[in-house]
């Protein structure tokens, strides 16, 4: 545990990203494989035991560093309030050891002891939990309760895990991050093959990882001639700039380098066909066997093995798409039954082709890959599963006026190509661009507040918003970005002074500020009080403008829904 603890502690005090990445390389480097698979396992995101497995819930730390420590419920309370984060309020509580305990590697931590009494009575798990509390020192202390809560939060993403491997083994990334994708046992066997240098059996029942296209927004930040654009990656003048399209002219250059392409609303999947039955893969890195049958048969019959890179759809015979929830309907049912499959058919719109005859074709240019995947689906004939047209245009003033009208299309705006560009993995900026319609819009009212994570644990920078249904304001959407550090500490202290009530680690404020609200699509909901749901909700500015009586009414955002 000594040596996790370590490379826990120096990445969640590094703030330098080559810093970090030379952390894990040289962990991976040196710890032996058991130890190595599960740190991996953990830097991406996976936890210790799943939810069927219960090794210690929040409650029952609260309860056991009570017992353990002497300290009463209200001040472990003030202390979990003030520290913001559970694992290091529980370290923290804890004395010192007297003489600290044997150094256990973290596989034989986790595998040997922790998951032995998952599920078992709590007795045996506390014991296990505060013998632990009282044998380890602190940066081991806390890196062991951050096993126990699931949450490491120390600024390492996965394809920063992946630039360390790659640097440590000499192994292209693109392949490291192909054989993580999908489900895996963190196991030395595991390690072994991912690092190994020779094509694996495995690989070919592997997708790629996705190549993801960022916002148009980010491009006209550092687009020649609009410097002041750059200072702050929240610039509003950014957001004005992506419907002028002499702003994006000056960013992209000439129009006839760039495919242009609807922004499809659904989910973005991988199609393999490489044997005789087919796969879907998820950009969630779930394999959806069985939840659209109708896609699964017509992959089955393309004439060629290929690799399809597309986006699926709920689609009936109408010009546009169903709305996304009619797609979620779809994803909850692993087996549909026949009126599922009536009421929600699906569709595939295909973007790219990553692979034909066996053959990678990422490096290739997209123009090229193009007409690849036009000819395979011409010849395949099959209306569940055609190309992405294109989207023919002269110009940028051109493309902006059809984007106008994306919303009314079912589309969420442009996708930009440029026709030369390999696929590449992961969000690298330059060659693919969103250019998203301009969001619908609210003026609600902050009703309620939580506590943020990371480093604003100590800050209420989660709300919640409301609008008014007669002489009362109703829950309608919760946000949490789009204020400066500037605005939330206001914010805070506001917070804090207008408390109404506490629900646990939520307060409810008095009905004071106004919030424009930003969200792709509004959808009617039986879920929801509110009766609606909003898709991807952000504060677009703070409405010191306006009072509360004048914030939007619910049936203003009703008239919204699709």
């Amino acid at each position: 545990m000594k040596r996790f603890a370590a490379l826990y502690t120096e990445l969640d005090r590094s703030t330098a990203t080559l810093d970090k990445r030379a952390a894990l390389v040289a962990y991976f480097r040196d710890a032996p494989p058991r130890d190595a698979a599960w740190a991996l396992h953990l830097l991406s995101g996976g936890k210790v035991a799943g939810p069927k497995r219960r090794i210690a819930g929040t409650r029952e730390l609260r309860e056991w560093i009570v017992a353990e420590s002497g300290l009463p419920d209200w001040l472990v309370d003030a202390s979990y309030d003030q520290v913001g984060d559970l694992a290091e309020t529980l370290a923290l509580l804890v004395d010192e050891p007297a003489e600290p305990g044997d150094d256990i590697g973290l596989a034989d931590w986790i595998e040997h002891r922790l998951l032995p009494v998952a599920n078992r009575e709590p007795d045996t798990r506390r014991a296990l939990v505060t013998g632990a509390w009282r044998s380890l020192c602190f940066d081991e202390r806390l890196a062991f309760n951050k096993l126990l809560t699931g949450a490491l939060r120390v600024g390492v993403s996965q394809r920063m895990v992946q630039q360390a491997l790659a640097e440590m083994s000499g192994i292209d990334i693109a392949l490291i991050a192909q054989r993580m994708l999908g489900s895996w046992q963190p196991t030395p066997a595991f390690m072994r093959d991912l690092l190994s240098p020779d094509a694996l059996p495995a690989d070919r029942q592997q997708p790629y990882p996705f190549f993801l296209a960022s916002p148009l927004e980010s491009a006209l930040r550092t687009a020649p001639g609009d410097d002041a654009l750059a200072a702050d990656d929240r610039a509003p003048e950014a957001a004005t700039l992506a419907g002028d399209p002499d702003a994006v002219a000056r960013a992209l250059g000439d129009i006839d380098d760039w495919l242009l392409e609807w922004k499809w609303d659904g989910i973005r999947l991988q199609l393999i066909h490489r044997d005789d039955d087919a796969a879907l893969w998820s950009r969630g890195e779930e394999r959806l066997d069985g939840r659209f049958p109708e896609i699964e048969a017509a992959a089955a019959t393309l004439p060629r093995r290929c690799v399809i890179d597309g986006e699926l759809l709920a689609w009936a015979d109408a010009d546009v798409p169903m709305p996304f929830t009619a797609l979620q309907k779809r994803i909850q049912r692993l087996k549909p039954g026949a009126k599922t499959l009536a009421d929600a058919p699906v569709r595939v719109r295909a973007y790219d082709l990553l692979e034909l005859d066996g053959e990678d074709l990422r490096e290739r240019p997209l123009h090229e890959r193009r007409a690849l995947l036009e000819g395979l689906l011409d010849a395949h004939g099959d209306p569940r599963i055609t190309v992405s047209p294109r989207v023919e245009v002269g110009s940028w003033s051109e493309a902006a006026e059809l984007r106008e009208g994306a919303r009314e299309r079912g589309v969420e705006g442009l996708m930009l190509k440029r026709r030369a560009s390999t696929y590449q993995s992961g969000r690298r900026r330059g060659d693919w661009w969103k250019w998203k319609i301009d969001p619908l819009t609210v003026d609600a009212v902050l009703l309620y507040a939580q506590s943020g994570h990371g480093r604003r644990s100590t800050l209420y920078t989660d709300y919640t918003f409301g609008l008014w249904d007669g002489d009362a304001l109703v829950p309608v959407a919760k946000a949490y970005s789009g204020l400066d550090d500037r605005e939330i500490l206001q914010l805070d202290r506001w917070i804090r002074a207008n408390t109404l009530e506490r629900f646990g680690p939520v307060r409810s404020v008095t009905a004071h500020h106004v919030f424009e609200l930003g969200f792709e699509a509004v959808n009617r909901s039986s879920r929801h009080k509110s009766g609606i749901a909003v898709r991807f909700p952000r504060i677009l500015r703070w409405r010191h403008d306006k009072p509360v009586a004048e914030a939007d009414r619910l049936d203003t955002l009703k008239a919204l829904a699709r």
